[in-house]
């Protein structure tokens, strides 16, 4: 399997994802083919932010045309807050799409959770993920911490790091979810935020969208 993947939109989240392919093809002692081309992070939060579905389809369009020239035989975009006009890019591709919703969608449900948080830009959290996660209760950092968590999420996403102010936004916005929401799990919104949090690190329950992501990208290889 040649994977492709539309990256640089978050340096971080492109990290991961070409890091974690590598890992889990070396453990397994399976090569993967991988092709990276890279789309522009401000001009997709300005898309994003404007709802300019059709101008960023067409970004990804001409990506995904290149990553089949290369040789690829699917194509994964690494940011979430990219999501926003997935099913307008899915009817056009030149490839196949993993989609992150529907195997984020399939994992929400198979842990059976009834209530959860998310953090991310304020588009994603408004669309509850875009809408595409229908199985579970889905809670919003409430008052101003909607507006906190997303500047510190885009100015974390742009820079490729991430500031103690900014983990302290991101951490007031769990232990709100956490205590006062009461949510089983809070789901990363956001693939940029695998610079604040992992399985690793935390002491509640964790929904790393990218983690499953990447476990469903190498999964569909072919041996």
């Amino acid at each position: 399997m040649h994977i492709g993947l539309i990256g640089s939109i978050a340096p971080a989240a492109t990290d991961f994802y070409y890091r974690s392919l590598v890992k889990k093809s070396m453990s397994k002692h399976i090569n993967l083919d991988k092709t990276i081309f890279h789309a522009d992070a401000p001009t997709l939060v300005r898309n994003l932010m404007n709802d300019n579905k059709d101008v960023q389809v067409v970004i990804y369009e001409g990506l995904t045309q290149r990553l089949k020239n290369a040789g690829a035989d699917c194509v994964a975009i690494t940011l979430i807050a990219g999501y926003f006009c997935i099913e307008r890019f899915k009817e056009t591709s030149a490839l196949p799409v993993v989609d992150m919703l529907s195997c984020i969608q399939k994992e929400v449900s198979k842990r059976g959770y009834g209530k959860i948080g998310i953090l991310g830009t304020k588009p994603v959290m408004e669309s509850k993920f875009n809408s595409g996660i229908n199985s579970t209760e889905i809670n919003l950092p409430e008052g101003n911490l909607l507006e906190e968590v997303h500047k510190a999420y885009v100015e974390m996403a742009t820079s490729d790091s991430a500031t103690d102010e900014q983990k302290q936004v991101f951490e007031t916005a769990c232990n709100q979810l956490i205590n006062k929401n009461k949510v089983d799990a809070v789901m990363l919104g956001g693939t940029d935020l695998a610079l604040v949090y992992n399985s690793d690190n935390v002491d509640f329950e964790l929904i790393d969208c990218e983690e499953i992501h990447v476990a469903e990208l190498f999964n569909i290889r072919k041996d």
